[in-house]
């Protein structure tokens, strides 16, 4: 079991003496310090609760194949891509056990211990792209904010949520010609 904590210590960015060890501790510890206003910290809370497991992402979708009935199809797909990114952040976060920040007092819970990817920036990225496609432009905006909440609340580094980020566009994108398949009956 020590050789698992030897490699956890060994990807935590505060214990890297490299640049970019440091850099991922500075910018975290730059948006953690936003979490001093009362009014930051508490949409930063709302925010994480919210997209926890990617419930509001996946809502916002199953919403979206109710109100959009003719893209109904396209939505639920949408979703599915959402959530398949999310499960895969999962897995890779299994894999990699890259802790959480400890140079931040952290503003929320988490459910793992694990960092790396963000989990909340997968689902986001990937939602931001899906639905995004299908004409809703306010999720990206609300995906970004997630994406920030994140090193806000202090259980992220840049790192984490760039990685998070990214693989939810790359699920999105490759998922995206099934999505629009199907014309537009569920």
């Amino acid at each position: 079991m020590d050789h698992l904590v030897d490699a956890d210590h060994r990807s935590r960015p505060d214990t890297d003496p490299g640049s970019l060890g440091r850099a991922d501790c500075r910018i975290l510890s730059a948006f953690h310090a936003r979490g001093r206003d009362p009014r930051v910290a508490s949409a930063a809370r709302v925010l994480s609760r919210a997209g926890e497991h990617g419930v509001l992402w996946l809502a916002a979708g199953l919403a979206g194949a109710v109100v959009d009935g003719g893209r109904r199809g396209a939505w639920l797909r949408g979703t599915a891509l959402t959530a398949g990114a999310h499960l895969v952040s999962m897995g890779v976060k299994r894999v990699v056990r890259r802790p959480r920040p400890a140079h931040v007092e952290p503003l929320v819970r988490t459910v793992g211990r694990h960092s790396f990817p963000s989990s909340h920036a997968t689902s986001a990225a990937a939602a931001a792209v899906s639905y995004g496609a299908l004409g809703a432009y306010a999720i990206p905006p609300l995906a970004a904010a997630m994406c920030a909440s994140r090193l806000v609340v202090g259980v992220h580094y840049p790192s984490d949520v760039a990685a998070g980020a990214a693989l939810g566009v790359l699920a999105a994108c490759l998922g995206a010609g099934w999505m629009r398949r199907g014309g537009t009956h569920a």
